[in-house]
């Protein structure tokens, strides 16, 4: 599994985001109420961006006649056709269990950055003159 940075924490506060392209792939990270979550930028219904779409919240489960709103910031709207998905496990509201987009593991913390490899040389200095040996 590949890991790329994407940015810094700064760069996509809570209740932003930030499409990034990583190897081939349109990406949406999403900062929820700082949480991060990356989803493909692909609806599965007709392959609209999706994550140029609205984050908003949704209805929740009342009594008849009743209604409570809430999850605000968790839910991602296709922009369009309105299908709605969850941004924490990329699952679609009006179906759950056969409708998802595809979701990507996030962390925050530093990364390991490994230093470039160099090839090097070993260089004499003789009478103002730089020879280089070079060995096959």
């Amino acid at each position: 599994m590949a890991k790329h940075i994407v940015g810094n924490t700064n760069e996509i506060l809570p209740g932003h985001k930030k499409i990034v392209s990583l190897e081939g792939l349109s990406i949406g990270v999403f900062n929820v109420h700082g949480k991060y979550y990356a989803v493909k930028n692909s609806c599965p219904h007709q392959q609209a961006p999706l994550c140029v779409g609205k984050v908003s919240g949704t209805t929740l489960p009342s009594k008849p006649g009743e209604f409570l709103y809430g999850r605000e910031g968790e839910i991602l709207r296709c922009p369009w056709h309105g299908w709605e998905f969850d941004l924490t496990n990329g699952h679609s509201l009006f179906d759950p269990n056969r409708c998802w987009v595809k979701t990507y593991e996030v962390e925050v913390g530093q990364a390991e950055v490994e230093p470039p490899k160099l090839e090097t040389y070993p260089v004499n200095v003789e009478e103002e003159q730089v020879i280089v040996s070079i060995n096959r």
